[in-house]
């Protein structure tokens, strides 16, 4: 990667810190840790750019752990799809581990605590459990099965692994302090019964561990010096020592928080994502419209805009909501560098030009880079018959259009300057057709004693290739679509317009999936990385030119 050098920000100077004190022996080693129960999306790439970026600016590693500890919601599905996104974005991975790697040895280290006194198998109901556990002004109750003895929760908990009991029987909890003012340390869960079969494991086991007690003990198996992960887990931070600190584990972790991200007419929430799919409110997980990574992928998004996105956000202890436009200006910036030139028109009007021959042929040279001469040229071909956009041409012009009205002239782009002569009309009164003439002398010279302004992009109607063109925009009107009065009602009617008849210039047929273009005049998009294929073109809008959101 050629990204531009990290700023500073606060888990950098711990870390600077560390290394000055020679703590870790120097070493840094992250982890990005998801749960394979979805597909991620961007919010999940601001974690995966932090963990892999302190990794590489510090000459160091990072590690990609599956947290598979629940084995109702996790699939294989989900977990092939997670190490795509993130080789996609750019890293590799040190190792790769999965949660159930540690199963024998977080076993073993729970009948470690239970022999210590400090964890028993509790008995009562989750009704009941959640009764004693308080609130946040009074202390939790002690459980009646917290007393019990060390040889009983052995067995207990021997049990409880060989399948001897039903799901929600019996858990096992860490014994802390049931008065804490952490609720979190109030006795919490350390295994649940669950007899489902597991992706990786199948029916071995019968329990599973909870997420704050596997996730620090891998953490630690792993040798991660610096763990990070997001501000609601600030308040467990005590619960991830208290369990390393009992365990004596050689390695003991640092967990540092930071503010997640919040985007503007964007929803980050797994449950509303899953909403949007099955109602059939979006095409599912790589909807363009969707913040997923793989929505966002083939919306057009590339890979190098969204780390600029994640590094220009920065790295918080405070919640803020970014704006769209700062995602959406890392992707202009990007692709207006990189991606080639080409003409495209959206919703075509013929336009016939009257003093050319009708086998007229002649090929023009447009620059695929006006700022980039190594992109090269290529050639368009100009015939008597073109296509322009409609919106480039009014019988009824507003105030200071500037583009092709009866009577008036306009270049085409990079072409001759053409004059509208005769407007041709279907039998419900639409323009279908404009006869004009074009000035010979025009070619790369602008006209003699006047001064033409409009520029409009067009196609030759011989040579242009059919497409569909998909038009996305934000999925949510509504800045926080989570305090909408319904949900639904909040998601914008315009985040997809189809124009199924456009045409593109012959050069864009060929292009490969994923290949990103600057339609002139009109944004940037991207051949569908599905849907386009030889002899069926389909582009997506990635982002318009400007932000045009507030108008």
């Amino acid at each position: 990667m050629t990204d531009s050098k990290p700023t500073a920000n606060f888990i950098r100077n711990i870390i600077d810190e560390d290394l000055k004190n020679g703590k870790n022996d120097g070493r840094v080693v992250t982890r990005f840790p998801p749960e394979p129960n979805g597909y991620l999306h961007i919010g999940h790439a601001k974690s995966i750019c932090l963990n892999f970026g302190i990794a590489q600016q510090y000459g160091g590693s990072c590690n990609l752990r599956f947290d598979d500890t629940n084995p109702v919601k996790e699939d294989i599905e989900y977990s092939e799809a997670i190490k795509a996104d993130v080789s996609w974005l750019g890293f590799q991975w040190n190792e790769l581990h999965h949660a159930s790697d540690y199963f024998d040895q977080l076993y073993d280290f729970a009948v470690q605590l239970i022999k210590a006194d400090k964890a028993y198998v509790e008995s009562s109901s989750a009704e009941e459990m959640r009764t004693m556990r308080g609130t946040l002004k009074e202390p939790g109750k002690p459980s009646p099965y917290r007393n019990r003895s060390i040889e009983q929760n052995l067995d207990l908990f021997e049990r409880m692994k060989n399948g001897e009991f039903e799901d929600g029987e019996h858990v096992l909890r860490a014994k802390i302090d049931m008065a804490s003012g952490n609720i979190n340390m109030r006795d919490p869960t350390l295994y649940r019964i669950r007899k489902v079969e597991h992706m990786r494991t199948g029916d071995k086991w019968s329990i599973y561990p909870m997420y704050d007690y596997t996730h620090c003990v891998s953490d630690a198996l792993e040798n991660i010096t610096h763990s990070l992960c997001t501000l609601e887990f600030e308040d467990h931070r005590p619960l991830y020592d208290w369990v390393l600190d009992e365990l004596q584990t050689p390695s003991h972790p640092q967990q540092i928080e930071f503010a997640r991200l919040s985007l503007e007419h964007t929803m980050l929430s797994k449950r509303r994502l899953i909403q949007l799919v099955e109602e059939n409110l979006v095409d599912g997980w790589d909807d363009p419209r969707m913040p997923t990574i793989i929505g966002l992928r083939r919306r057009g998004f590339t890979p190098e805009a969204l780390r600029d996105f994640c590094e220009r956000i920065g790295i918080t202890k405070n919640d803020a909501w970014i704006e769209m436009s700062v995602l959406e200006t890392c992707m202009r910036d990007h692709l207006n560098r990189d991606a080639h030139r080409r003409m495209a028109v959206l919703d075509p009007i013929k336009v016939v030009i009257t003093s050319l021959d009708d086998n007229h042929e002649q090929e023009l040279t447009f620059s695929n880079h006006p700022q980039d001469e190594s992109a090269g040229s290529r050639p368009i071909p100009f015939t008597k018959e073109v296509f322009i956009d409609s919106d480039d041409f009014s019988e009824d012009p507003p105030p200071k259009y500037q583009r092709l009205v009866p009577g008036g002239e306009v270049r085409l782009r990079g072409c001759y300057v053409i004059k509208c002569n005769e407007v041709i009309k279907d039998d419900t009164g639409k323009v279908i057709e404009l006869h004009c003439t074009h000035d010979p002398d025009t070619l790369g010279k602008k006209p003699e004693g006047r001064k033409v302004k409009g520029v409009v992009h067009w196609v030759s109607a011989k040579h242009g290739v059919p497409a569909e063109i998909r038009l996305y925009d934000r999925l949510f009107t509504e800045i926080n679509p989570a305090k909408a009065e319904s949900f639904a009602d909040a998601i914008n009617p315009d985040s997809r317009t189809i124009m199924a008849s456009a045409i593109i210039e012959p050069s864009l047929a060929a292009a490969e999936p994923e290949t990103h273009f600057q339609f002139e005049r009109l944004g940037y998009f991207v051949t569908d990385r599905h849907d386009h294929k030889p002899g069926t073109a389909v582009f997506n809008r990635a982002v318009t030119l400007r932000d045009t959101w507030a108008k």
